[in-house]
């Protein structure tokens, strides 16, 4: 079996935050410390980006046909159900 190598890399910043702003992030993410905090911050600043971009690109394509989408069977299967 082949050896694994792998280089990590951690980094340390010095950030200047306002220190109420973090105390409520930390508050309304559940993030235990303060790292952890920024690391959320910075992964939902990611994904809000990425949605962004994906976005964007709709109705980018005319002869797009519309794609089914799973919850409106069950929306529907329940409604009938009731």
């Amino acid at each position: 079996m082949p050896y694994k190598y792998a280089i990590l890399v951690w980094m340390k910043k010095t950030l200047h935050i306002d220190e109420r702003l973090l105390r409520e992030a930390k508050s309304v993410s559940g993030a235990k410390t303060d790292t952890d905090t920024v690391r959320l911050g910075l992964e939902a600043l990611v994904r809000h980006a990425a949605y962004q971009r994906l976005r964007a690109l709709r109705g980018s394509e005319p002869r797009a046909r519309d794609v089914p989408r799973r919850r409106e069977r069950a929306a529907a299967a329940k409604h009938s159900a009731a």
